[in-house]
């Protein structure tokens, strides 16, 4: 899990932006998901599970939002 979170953590700007996109945010949805479970944050998980399966289309515009001005995308870890 630590490989996918440092893969995705060290991949330019411009393709954290794209993976964003309404279809293919479900890339960060994973990517939450492999986060939690490296931390072993229960409730990360159970938040990144929800988010996988029924609200990956409502954060895609919040990841845009947060990788413009931050830099990464954001969760509970």
């Amino acid at each position: 899990m630590k490989g996918i979170v440092k893969a995705f953590d060290n991949l330019p700007l411009l393709v954290k932006i794209i993976l964003a996109l309404p279809v293919l945010d479900i890339a960060w949805a994973i990517y939450r998901l492999c986060r939690s479970l490296d931390k072993g944050n229960v409730l990360g998980i159970v938040l990144a599970i929800l988010m996988l399966f029924f609200c990956p289309a409502i954060f895609w515009l919040i990841d845009i939002i947060t990788l413009l001005v931050m830099g990464k995308v954001i969760w509970i870890d």
